[in-house]
């Protein structure tokens, strides 16, 4: 188990996990409601989710890949499609400190964490990945201001200055912006793609609150081919915007049920990326088909177009 460097970002995640799980056998669940309720209630991740102030017990396993695979460094920019409830961009916020831009894109309406920025709509439709292309330029256009010391009449006004330390780290960050001048109009450095089809919504239509989109959130249907080909369609949908927006060298993950066409999607992220990598983390539940792909090092000269012809 790979506690250490999950516990260095959430030390408590390094207590001893329970053996097993004690359950009365003479307990009847009165609903589906209640099932998961009580599998809640018995998994350790979702209690340590809890304790942590996680969004979700799935912040555990962006937290194993990152570990594994160290998917993110300061300042970079992160898109997190599928992110309600948001559990994977607070981690992705904590791990690109400081200065780093964290976007999701949810067509549920969620509370998204501090610091977080927000779209709320359908990822699938081209006005809404057009929104977000937007949004990225309109962002990397801004200057932040720069502090010095400036004169005046009665004497020097001293405005705030960046630290040696910030400075280093801001021309780190820059660096890493120009180490390739052929990504055009490409502007993020990592792509988180978890998303998976909502329930249709039946009820609260009327109501307003952000406060939980669990209810509309489905993990399977029940049928495994229909989760296999709806988890291809998004992943697919979330490759088109990674090689429109991804740098050189930026990463992608996507989250995918276990299925007859997963070969022909790994086969298109290997002649786009340099290292392709399928994984299970740990926190993923046993009984779950769910797998992801950590597609690394993103090829300058490859783009989605041209591998499909």
């Amino acid at each position: 188990m790979r506690v250490a460097a999950i516990a260095a970002a959430f030390p408590s995640y390094a207590a001893s996990r329970p053996l097993a799980h004690l359950v009365s056998d003479g307990v009847r669940w009165a609903s589906s409601n209640s099932r998961w309720k009580q599998r809640q209630g018995s998994d350790y991740y979702a209690r340590e989710a809890k304790v942590q102030g996680l969004k979700s017990r799935a912040a555990f396993k962006l937290l194993e890949m990152d570990a594994k695979y160290k998917l993110f460094k300061r300042g970079q920019t992160v898109i997190d499609l599928g992110y309600a409830p948001g559990s994977w961009s607070q981690v992705a916020l904590e791990r690109t400190k400081p200065n780093g831009r964290i976007v999701g894109i949810d067509v549920i309406p969620a509370q998204p964490p501090r610091g977080v920025s927000t779209i709320q709509g359908n990822f699938l439709s081209p006005s809404v990945q057009q929104l977000v292309k937007d949004y990225l330029v309109e962002f990397a256009q801004r200057k932040p201001a720069v502090a010095d010391v400036e004169p005046s009449e009665g004497g020097s006004v001293v405005t705030e200055r960046p630290s040696y330390i910030d400075a280093e780290r801001a021309e780190s960050v820059e660096s890493d912006q120009e180490e390739s001048p052929e990504d055009d109009g490409r502007l993020v450095d990592v792509v988180l793609s978890d998303m998976s089809a909502p329930w249709m919504q039946t009820t609260g239509f009327s109501s307003n609150t952000l406060s939980n989109p669990y209810y509309r959130m489905m993990n399977t249907s029940g049928m495994s081919f229909r989760d296999h080909a709806g988890s291809m369609d998004l992943c697919l949908a979330a490759l088109r915007f990674a090689s429109d927006t991804l740098k050189t060298n930026g990463h992608f993950v996507c989250k995918f049920y276990q299925g007859a066409e997963d070969k022909d999607l790994e086969l298109k992220l290997k002649k786009m990326f340099a290292k392709v990598h399928r994984e299970k983390p740990e926190s993923s539940r046993s009984e779950s088909r769910e797998s992801y792909f950590v597609a690394l090092r993103r090829k300058g000269d490859v783009t989605l177009p041209s591998i499909s012809n």
